[in-house]
Order: C-alpha cells, then structure tokens, then sequence
C-alpha cells in the first residue's frame, strides 16, 4: 500500500519548505519542488507535516482509495 503525492506547479512558488521537512520525498528544481517519487509508503506523516505547511497548498497526498488525506485542515 502507498500514499500518492502531486505539487501542483501552477501554484508551487519553490519555498523550499517542503524538501527542507522531508528532502527524500521532496527536491527543488529550477523553480518548482517536485516528489522525489510520486508514491511513498503509506503512512508516512513527514509528507502530511509538507503539505501543511506548503505556504501555497501546492501538495496534494492521496491515500490507496485516492482520497485527499493532506492538506490537513
């Protein structure tokens, strides 16, 4: 079983917070972060604490079901 991560491009301004929190799931390229692999181990919390506190809300997780489980409110 996996999580799904997505960064929405059209929204990610490349804060870098994201790699800094979890930089085996998340890498900084020219201007945009993106998922180190698209598909992490399930339960895996350091990618819900990324997608908290993207400053744009750019991260989506997804568990199996493909139900959005981060950002948590």
């Amino acid at each position: 079983m996996s999580w799904q991560l997505h960064i929405d491009s059209d929204r990610c301004i490349g804060s870098g917070m994201c790699a800094g929190a979890a930089p085996d799931l998340f890498a900084l390229d020219v201007a945009h972060a993106r998922p180190v692999n698209e598909h992490i181990a399930e339960n895996d919390d350091r990618a819900l604490e990324a997608a908290d506190i993207c400053p744009m809300l750019a991260i989506t997780v997804r568990d199996t079901d493909g139900k959005e489980i981060g950002p948590r409110e």
